[in-house]
C-alpha cells in the first residue's frame, strides 16, 4: 500500500470528497485507486475562518510500483511501513520462570499482557483494589473527604491514568511502532476504534474501567496471575562474592514471599514508599526534573471560541484544547500540562494530610469548564540533598496546600485576578471551581516557592495574549499540582536490567521512562521484550540507557 500524508481539505467537507481529492493528489483514474483507509485526522486551525482537516491516508492501488517512481521526490508520499507487531520470542513448553509484574498501571499492564502473550504466565502485583472497587473509594474522597492510602487515585488497577482524560497520543519516537500496539489492544478491550485514527485520541474515565477490566480477564486467560492489595515490601537480592546483585523474589505487606529472578518495576510515579525501599537496598536511583503548579479552569466554551471561532461546538472538532509555554524573565519555564476539556480537577491525595490536583475527563468532554495544569519546571538543583530530595519538596508543598485548604482535603483555590495582584481571594466568581470535596479560596503564594509564584504570575498575561480571556480575573487556580511526574529515575541499561541489580525491570512513570498513558504502555511493551530476551538468553549486549 502506498502512505499519502497533509492531504487538506475543508472543515464542512463531503464524504466523497477525500477519495477525489486523493485521485487528484495523485493524478490517477478512479479505476486505479482500490481502496483508501484513513490512518489519521487531525486539524489546523490556525486560521479560525478557515479550518481544515489533514489527513494520512493508506491506499492501495492498481500499480503503486509505478505511482512511487514517479512521486520519488515528493516526501508526502511513500510505502505504507508495516506496523504489524512481532513478538520476540514466545516460552517453550513446560517452562516455569514466571516473571513478576509490580504495579498495574499503563505500563504493567501492558507489559503483563505482552508476557502473557508470549506464554510467559505473569503475576502481577498490584498494592490497590481491583478498579471497580477503588473507583469507589476514589469517590469516597471526592464525595466525603475520606481518604484510602492504598485505593485512590493514584493506587489501584489501571493506574493513575484511569482517572485522567484518557490522552493517548504522545511525542516519543517510536520506530517500531509500539504505539500502534498499544491503541490495538485497547480497541480490542473495548476503545472506540477512533483512537486509530484521530490525531489526539482520548478515551475518558468512565470507558478506561471496562477497557481494564476486559485487558485483566485476557491476561488471566493467557495463564497471568493478578494479585490485588498486594504491596511490595522488600526486595531479595543476592550479591555474589564479587559484588555483582541479583533479584530472587519479593516480599509482601503479609508475609509472603514470590520467588522470581525477574521483576518488572512498574509502580508509577507516587510509590514514595517503594523508592525509599530501593534507596534502601542500593538500587541505582537518582533525582530526576519534574513540575509544580496548579490546576487552571476556565468556560469550555470561551476555550471554543478562541481556538475555533464561528466554528466552536462543531462535532468533528470536539472540544478545544490547548498548549502553552512560556519562558520567564527568571530563567523559569511555565508550560500548560495534561489539558482536559471539557473536564473536572480532581483530587489525587495518596497520603494522609495533603492535597494534590489532577485533571480527568470522560469521554463525551461535556462538563462546563476546561481544565489544565499550569506548572513550573524544577530540578535537582532546587531541591539538593539526594535521590529523595525531590519527594521531600513533593511532601511540604502538599502539606502546604492541605492546610491551606483547612485541613479537610479541600483544596486551597485563587482567582486569576486576586493571584496576579497578590492578594488573597475571599470570594469566587463566575468560574465555578469543579474540585471535589470542595476549595478554601486563599493565598496561592503559600503553597509554592517565590520563584515558581513569580514565574507563574509572568506566564498568565502571556498566554492571554495566545488565548483571549486566559488571565480574565475570575478564572480559578486550585493548588497544588506536583505530580507531573517521577521526581526520581530508576536507571536501567539497554538490556532493560537496573544499571546495578540484574533481574530487576525499572519502567514506565515512575522509574522515570515515561509520562502519560501511551508512552507508559509503550515502555511497558518494551520491557516486556526485554524481560522475554533475558528469560529466554538472547539478551543484547549491555549498555546505557
Amino acid at each position: 500500500m502506498l502512505r499519502l500524508t497533509e492531504l487538506k481539505l475543508p472543515l464542512d467537507h463531503a464524504p466523497e470528497a477525500l477519495r477525489e481529492a486523493a485521485l487528484a493528489r495523485l493524478g490517477i483514474p478512479d479505476s486505479d485507486l482500490l481502496h483508501l483507509h484513513v490512518f489519521r485526522r487531525g486539524y489546523d486551525a490556525r486560521r479560525k475562518s478557515a479550518i481544515h482537516l489533514i489527513y494520512t491516508l493508506d491506499l492501495l492501488l492498481r500499480d503503486e510500483a509505478a505511482l512511487l517512481r514517479r512521486f520519488a521526490a515528493d516526501p508526502h508520499v511513500n510505502p505504507t511501513p508495516d506496523m504489524r507487531y512481532r513478538f520476540v520470542g514466545h516460552a517453550p513448553a513446560g517452562f516455569t520462570r514466571r516473571p513478576v509484574v509490580v504495579g498495574a498501571g499503563p505500563c504493567g499492564l501492558l507489559a503483563g499482557l505482552v508476557l502473557a502473550q508470549m506464554g510467559f504466565r505473569p503475576i502481577i502485583l498490584e498494592r490497590g483494589k481491583v478498579v471497580r472497587e477503588r473507583t469507589k473509594d476514589t469517590w469516597g474522597l471526592w464525595r466525603r473527604g475520606v481518604l484510602h492510602p492504598e485505593s485512590n487515585v493514584q493506587f489501584g488497577e489501571g493506574g493513575a491514568g484511569t482517572f485522567s482524560d484518557g490522552k493517548l497520543y504522545s511525542q516519543i519516537k517510536d520506530p517500531l511502532h509500539h504505539g500502534r500496539k498499544v491503541l490495538e489492544e485497547f480497541v480490542k478491550a473495548g476503545a472506540p476504534e477512533e483512537i486509530l485514527h484521530v490525531s489526539k485520541p482520548h478515551i475518558g474515565t468512565f470507558r478506561l474501567v471496562t477497557m481494564v477490566e476486559s485487558m485483566r480477564r485476557t491476561i488471566e486467560e493467557l495463564g497471568g496471575e493478578y494479585r490485588f492489595e498486594s504491596r511490595v515490601t522488600d526486595l531479595l537480592i543476592d550479591t555474589a562474592p564479587d559484588g555483582s546483585r541479583a533479584m530472587r523474589g519479593v516480599a509482601l505487606a503479609d508475609g509472603s514471599v514470590i520467588e522470581a529472578d525477574h521483576v518488572v518495576l512498574a509502580v508509577g510515579h507516587s510509590a514514595r514508599d517503594t523508592f525509599d525501599l530501593l534507596a534502601a537496598r542500593g538500587v541505582y536511583i537518582e533525582a530526576k526534573p519534574f513540575s509544580i503548579g496548579f490546576r487552571i479552569e476556565h468556560p469550555q466554551g470561551m476555550i471554543d471560541r478562541c481556538r475555533f471561532g464561528e466554528h466552536a461546538g462543531n462535532k468533528t472538532l470536539g472540544a478545544a484544547d490547548y498548549k502553552l509555554v512560556h519562558h520567564c524573565a527568571n530563567g523559569r519555564s511555565v508550560y500548560s500540562f495534561c489539558m482536559c476539556p471539557g473536564g473536572t480537577v480532581v483530587a489525587a491525595a495518596s497520603e494522609p494530610g495533603r492535597v494534590v490536583t489532577n485533571g480527568m475527563s470522560q469521554y463525551s468532554r461535556a462538563e462546563r469548564n476546561a481544565n489544565a495544569a499550569i506548572v513550573v519546571g524544577i530540578t535537582p538543583e532546587d531541591y539538593p540533598g539526594g535521590p529523595l530530595a525531590g519527594i521531600a519538596l513533593q511532601r511540604r508543598l502538599e502539606e502546604a496546600a492541605f492546610h491551606a485548604g483547612g485541613a479537610d482535603y479541600r483544596a486551597p483555590a485563587q482567582t486569576v485576578g486576586d493571584f496576579l495582584a497578590g492578594r488573597p481571594s475571599t470570594t469566587l466568581g463566575e468560574v465555578i471551581p469543579s474540585y471535589k470535596p470542595g476549595v478554601t479560596p486563599t493565598d496561592l503564594a503559600a503553597c509554592l516557592p517565590d520563584y515558581a509564584i513569580a514565574a507563574i504570575r509572568e506566564a498568565l498575561p502571556a498566554f492571554d495574549r495566545q488565548i483571549r480571556g486566559y488571565a480574565r480575573p475570575d478564572a480559578v487556580m486550585t493548588g497544588v499540582e506536583t505530580r507531573t511526574s517521577s521526581p526520581v529515575r530508576v536507571k536501567r541499561g539497554a538490556d532493560g536490567h537496573s544499571l546495578n541489580t540484574r533481574g530487576l525491570f525499572p519502567a514506565g512513570e515512575g522509574a522515570g521512562y515515561a509520562g502519560g498513558i501511551l508512552s507508559a504502555g509503550v515502555d511497558g511493551i518494551k520491557t516486556a521484550e526485554a524481560v522475554a530476551r533475558s528469560l529466554l538468553g538472547v539478551e543484547p549486549a549491555a549498555r546505557a540507557a
